[in-house]
């Protein structure tokens, strides 16, 4: 006949006291994780600032996105330090505070996030202006023909087309995952383009300057391809 359970003075088996005892740990652990999380994110922010290998950007993180940055550090920007400026061929250039961007029409876009690099994170929303408004707001003159895009690493930047520019899913954003981008994540504005790899929104944005032609960006002077479609993207004139 098996062996009973071994009870304790109020007749509780040990067994039960036992999964009792995984069940509140594990329900602990399942409280901690978002403020772990964040931790563990905000550790490899911090280390990505100073980390001019890269190799931070191996190591896992349970949010899915990576750090990476093209510069030994990125200084912080905030909203009294903060400017976006347009300008180039267009007839009204001009610069906007961070709370200027805040007060103008906002999208909410969800859409999965892919990097060349092979990671994902599935329908993350931003927010932010578009792309399209601000331009229209500062007249693209005729000869305009392609966007370059600067930031403030005073390293790091991107192109599209005037075309691509204006679709309804690329975005000035501010707020990512329903939060403001931080500074590790690009923050405080940074760009966002639906239908390309992620390398195409760049992070710390600080210029939009339309030009006559394209200017291949940081990262496409060094092999990527300057129009950085997603597979199953559809390349006509995006979603109304």
């Amino acid at each position: 006949m098996a062996e009973q359970p071994r009870r304790n003075a109020d007749g509780a088996p040990v067994a039960r006291r036992a999964l009792l005892g995984m069940l509140a740990a594990g329900g602990a652990g399942l409280a901690a994780a978002p403020y772990l999380q964040r931790g563990w994110e905000g550790v490899l922010g911090a280390a990505s600032q100073v980390d001019s290998t890269g190799l931070t950007g191996l190591l896992p993180n349970p949010g899915g996105f990576r750090y990476y940055s093209v510069v030994g550090s990125v200084p912080r920007k905030d909203d009294a330090t903060y400017a976006l400026v347009i300008d180039g061929l267009v007839d009204r250039p001009r610069t906007y505070t961070l709370p200027e961007l805040r007060a103008l029409p906002q999208t909410r876009i969800v859409h999965d996030v892919l990097c060349t690099d092979g990671w994902r994170v599935d329908n993350t929303p931003f927010q932010g202006v578009k792309l399209a408004d601000l331009l229209d707001a500062a007249g693209v003159r005729s000869e305009g023909a392609a966007i370059r895009f600067t930031c403030f690493d005073g390293a790091y930047s991107e192109s599209l087309t005037l075309e691509q520019a204006r679709r309804s899913d690329v975005l000035v954003a501010l707020t990512m995952q329903d939060k403001p981008i931080t500074h590790e994540h690009g923050g405080p504005v940074r760009l966002f383009v639906a239908p390309m790899y992620f390398y195409k929104s760049a992070k710390w944005l600080s210029g939009i300057t339309v030009t006559d032609k394209v200017i291949p960006g940081y990262w496409e002077e060094r092999g990527y391809a300057v129009d950085g479609w997603l597979d199953d993207a559809d390349r006509g004139a995006g979603p109304a």
